[in-house]
């Protein structure tokens, strides 16, 4: 099953079921990239946990090493974006770059999940684009300013329930149409269950929460009114466009 958080006409919030490119909501159907409805990010997330250099390949492309556990970083929810929505980047920087991710979105609150169990925790999961200024995370520990600045984190289209989405799916980014990433997620250096037992042992992850699982090879810089595709097998493509102001 694949969901879709949209605002209906009558400015209400709802979550409906994508069926055929059509979203259904009681007995009414929407077209998905109609005009009717504003299709909202999938969930609503206290925090989006962030995992750098889960791609091998991508460590290496970047200059760093492998870590030997998962590298966690965190994105508020003024970070997030939706499906079609225009991401304003901070001005004055040289270099802001698109990051394709499979993200993995939480049912329930949790903590203390061990690897076993991790699998039952997950709701479903969606497209991630994690928006990096390079600039200032060339100069920080934190990356505040580099990663977590408003619209850092567009989500989407749907939320995709584990059924859906394949083992070893691709993740694909393309610019302006061409393809620019091209990866899979059987090569995550550490798998979705890892993850989950890890940072619920350091936090508690709330319903809705997102984590965003690494990006493959291949990221690179935007320019003012690019339009950025993030697409993974099983999930769709989430959609957006980059002004640089």
């Amino acid at each position: 099953m694949k969901y879709v958080r949209f605002r209906d006409p009558a400015g209400s919030i709802r979550r409906g079921r994508l069926e055929d490119d059509r979203v259904r909501f009681g007995n009414q159907t929407y077209a998905l990239d109609g005009e009717e409805i504003d299709v909202l990010a999938p969930t609503d997330p206290s925090k989006i946990v962030c995992i750098g250099r889960n791609y091998a390949d991508h460590a290496d492309e970047m200059g760093n090493d492998v870590p030997d556990r998962p590298l966690l970083f965190l994105k508020p929810p003024n970070a997030v974006a939706g499906h079609g929505d225009t991401i304003t980047a901070p001005a004055g920087k040289d270099r802001i770059d698109y990051e394709a991710e499979l993200g993995v979105v939480i049912g329930e609150q949790c903590r203390h999940v061990p690897v076993s169990d991790a699998m039952d925790v997950v709701e479903g999961f969606t497209c991630v684009n994690d928006i990096s200024n390079r600039d200032d995370q060339e100069k920080e520990q934190n990356w505040i300013r580099g990663k977590a600045f408003d619209g850092a984190a567009p989500l989407g289209p749907v939320l995709a329930t584990p059924d859906e989405v394949p083992d070893g799916a691709s993740v694909q980014s393309r610019v302006n149409g061409e393809l620019k990433q091209d990866g899979s997620t059987d090569q995550l250096i550490f798998p979705i269950s890892e993850l989950i037992a890890e940072i619920t042992s350091y936090l508690t992850l709330e319903a809705g929460d997102v984590i965003a699982t690494g990006t493959p090879e291949g990221v690179g810089p935007l320019e003012d009114g690019d339009t950025v595709e993030i697409e993974i097998e099983g999930i769709g493509t989430l959609e957006n466009t980059v002004r640089r102001p």
